[in-house]
């Protein structure tokens, strides 16, 4: 009987012992349950560029404010005859400057979000990230008679929290692979190199178009010819995503940084 009773004893305190880890690591998944990726294979994620063969990319402008340096940027770009290209809007300069919108549009060009409040949005909460995200989305739609479904994050800032929020709400997060550094006006020449010696087939390009850039006009017209002369055509950024759709591949992720654009920044020019 007492040999009973001790192997009995020992299975308890095995089963114990199971338990404790059991709850110890429901306790861990629940605290850790927007960064755990082991459970979810396929969970949102930025894009930054598309594997394709094609030579081909996507010229991206970010705007958020000013209204001195968008029109020399689509005066070359209409010059240059590029017909495609992707502006990302915040909603409150879309307000201020509906006719500028009206132009972008007009033009042919694409537009996404940029969000409202120019923050990060990976500081807020979930109930406000979605705010900023569907405060935009009614303004730019009301704007443009057109519902955007991409959208660029203010400073590029977001974890998986905004990236699962975005994909609630059916928007895909587009980041980008080369960074032209123009928001730091590194000169003219500087941008050039920086974006011709970097740009690959799918790649995603960051210009600005904010009255903070001051040298965008004048390396835009180069980078565009002397991407043209290595046999490069540039669409939308929507377009890029399409044919890599067709082709049946999957748009690549990278990992995600909080501030990309320092990282970019500490980078040689």
């Amino acid at each position: 009987m007492n040999v009973f009773y001790v192997l009995n004893g020992r299975k308890l305190k095995k089963y114990f012992l199971i338990a404790i880890a059991v709850v110890f690591s429901i306790g861990i998944i629940y605290a850790e349950r927007d960064n755990i990726t082991v459970f979810a294979p396929q969970q949102p994620a930025a894009i930054y560029s598309v594997p394709t063969e094609k030579k081909v990319v996507a010229l991206t402008f970010d705007i958020s404010w000013g209204d001195k340096r968008t029109e020399p940027i689509l005066n070359v770009l209409k010059e240059k005859n590029i017909k495609q290209a992707t502006f990302f809007l915040s909603s409150p300069w879309s307000q201020s400057h509906p006719d500028i919108v009206r132009k972008i549009q007009e033009a042919g060009y694409e537009i996404g979000s940029h969000g409202h409040k120019h923050d990060n949005y990976s500081k807020l909460s979930d109930e406000e990230i979605r705010k900023q995200i569907t405060t935009a989305h009614t303004i730019l739609s009301n704007i443009t008679g057109k519902q955007p479904n991409l959208i660029r994050l203010p400073n590029g800032d977001f974890d998986k929290r905004v990236l699962r929020i975005a994909e609630e709400l059916q928007y895909k997060v587009i980041q980008w692979d080369t960074d032209s550094l123009d928001w730091m006006n590194i000169g003219t020449d500087n941008i050039i190199n920086r974006v011709v010696t970097r740009a690959h087939p799918g790649d995603i390009i960051l210009f600005h178009a904010s009255d903070s850039v001051k040298q965008t006009h004048e390396a835009l017209p180069v980078v565009i010819d002397q991407l043209r002369e290595k046999g490069y055509d540039f669409v939308t950024v929507t377009d890029l995503i399409s044919q890599t759709e067709i082709d049946g591949k999957t748009v690549q992720d990278k990992a995600t940084s909080a501030f990309p654009q320092l990282d970019a920044a500490a980078s040689d020019y």
